[in-house]
């Protein structure tokens, strides 16, 4: 896809992943939108954006409501014009023992990462046909190719969302709505600050900015998804395939420590 002037709505674009995606979009010329919860971040956000001429805007509003989301889209149309791309980024995380997760935790990642992606797209759907060349892009998890222990919710809704983005993919095909789901790793955003959890235990991370390029170039070529974490990710994804026990026994080994790593992990 050819990305200069494409109309492109970025949720949870004011930091980390999202605000690094929408700085290589407004460099290859689209003309961006942001949502997010925070007004001064979206503030200031939108002004980095468009400096030197480039063209962004944003919308503070929550998109786990449906006022938000109502919001969010209606402000991007009007802002855009219409809506070539729609990059469901927005999520949160709460890790832990399943059972020291409050349900309102619970809900609260299920309507973030799973609901609102599945509302907002389906609400987009008739200016995206309008396009006629447009595109949805799911920003999954690592964790949704390979559950890890302390991660059970984050896993499974991240896990429907990729599902949710094969289905729409064949569901939309030929219709001129391509669907591309990202993977990404272990990444230093504001999300991850509340994670102790090292590279010795499966937590290396990478910049957003390489995440985020990753992520546009793969929107550039068409591919299905974009996979980071390199050899080590794609050999663990094996063998999770053909020997799943066998990266049980691994997480047993490291389950001590890894529960006391992230047992604080949150950002919801």
């Amino acid at each position: 896809m050819e990305l200069k002037n494409k109309r492109v709505l970025v949720t949870g674009g004011s930091s980390g992943i999202g605000l690094a995606i929408a700085r290589c979009l407004v460099g290859e010329g689209a003309k961006v939108v942001i949502g997010g919860r925070r007004v001064e971040m979206i503030t200031s956000s939108v002004a980095e954006l468009s400096a030197n001429g480039r063209q962004a805007w944003g919308v503070a509003a929550d998109i786990g409501t449906p006022d938000g989301r109502a919001r969010t889209l209606t402000d991007a149309l009007a802002s855009l014009g219409g809506l070539d791309i729609l990059i469901n980024n927005a999520g949160g995380v709460r890790a832990g023992r399943l059972e020291a997760i409050s349900e309102a935790e619970i809900e609260s990642m299920i309507t973030v990462d799973l609901l609102a992606p599945i509302l907002l797209t389906r609400a987009a759907l008739p200016a995206l046909r309008a396009s006629g060349d447009a595109m949805v892009v799911n920003v999954a998890s690592g964790i949704a190719l390979i559950g890890a222990p302390f991660y059970t919710v984050y896993a499974g809704v991240k896990a429907g969302l990729a599902r949710f983005g094969e289905a729409l993919r064949r569901e939309l095909k030929g219709e001129g709505i391509h669907v591309l789901t990202a993977y990404p790793g272990g990444t230093d955003t504001p999300m991850m600050r509340s994670n102790r959890a090292g590279p010795e235990l499966g937590f290396s991370r990478e910049p957003a900015s390489d995440v985020a390029k990753a992520i546009v170039e793969g929107m550039q070529s068409n591919v299905f998804e974009v996979i980071r974490g390199g050899e080590a990710r794609a050999k663990m994804i094996a063998l999770n395939q053909v020997d799943p026990q066998a990266l049980d026994k691994r997480f047993l080994g490291l389950k001590p420590a890894l529960e006391e790593a992230v047992n604080d992990h949150c950002a919801l």
